[in-house]
């Protein structure tokens, strides 16, 4: 079995001391060949793909502080306008995404629509991670901000994923601050999102954090879980160890 990644960063014990730890690991460990992450804000994150091959960050502002990952570009432009006036396959070579983040705008129907769009550019094998789907309380992920930490109801998608595609395989990491959630056994051809949207937002817009605190558990299925068990729940490294991303760049609305 390949080696796993920069696990330096896992904190002792029964998980990771925060999410960027976690995904340092996810990317050591993976190595996907095309990476993307949506909502890039200042890099952090977007940095922590030094192994993927090609590491697409979009986001219409961005305010990059960290630099770009050797194989890494920036697509300023916003998620809807990525799969509706960009053409992802021709960004990506026709390659498939291997991994993809989601930690654009922190609403549950923009974080549905990001994940029903990049499924269709992924493959059976692929893994999708949400950002922020364990709320701290009622102020802080509500969908109006009114706090410097504000994970908004991107919470609901977990309960949307759950509810309308047991098909998938999703895992709520209960990692500081606010959660990081694991989505595999994707299905690129399925359509049950995009049928359902309308009613789905009816359904899960209006619910708040004081409405499911009651069933928190169940619903979110939250768990601090080391390394190994993580791994567990994850594909095989999508690539050797031999491959290395060159490049790095930052570009407009398409491909450079």
């Amino acid at each position: 079995m390949p080696e796993p990644g920069p696990l330096d960063t896992v904190a002792q014990g029964d998980g990771f001391e925060d999410y960027y730890g976690l995904l340092a690991a996810l990317h050591g460990y993976l190595r996907p060949r095309v990476y993307l992450e949506i909502g890039v804000h200042e890099g952090h994150s977007f940095q922590l793909a030094s192994d993927a091959l090609m590491a697409i960050g979009v986001d219409p502002e961005p305010n990059l502080r960290f630099p770009l990952p050797p194989g890494g570009r920036i697509l300023r432009v916003t998620s809807d306008e990525l799969f509706t006036k960009v053409d992802l396959a021709t960004v990506t070579g026709g390659q498939s995404v291997d991994m993809a983040f989601i930690d654009g705008a922190h609403l549950f129907e923009n974080a549905l629509t990001d994940f029903a769009n990049i499924e269709r550019h992924c493959a059976r094998g692929s893994t999708v991670l949400i950002h922020d789907c364990v709320p701290i309380d009622a102020v802080t992920s509500s969908r109006a901000r009114t706090t410097v930490v504000w994970s908004g109801d991107v919470w609901k998608l977990v309960v949307c994923l759950r509810r309308w595609r047991p098909d998938l395989e999703v895992t709520t990491i209960d990692v500081p601050p606010t959660g990081l959630a694991i989505v595999t056994a994707l299905d690129p051809t399925s359509s049950v999102l995009g049928d359902n949207f309308g009613e789905m937002c009816t359904e899960l817009v209006p619910l708040t954090y004081d409405d499911i605190a009651g069933d928190f558990d169940s619903l979110l299925r939250p768990v601090r879980l080391g390394w190994t068990a993580i791994q567990g729940l994850l594909p095989a490294p999508y690539r050797g160890i031999n491959e290395r991303p060159v490049g790095g760049r930052l570009s407009g609305t398409g491909p450079a």
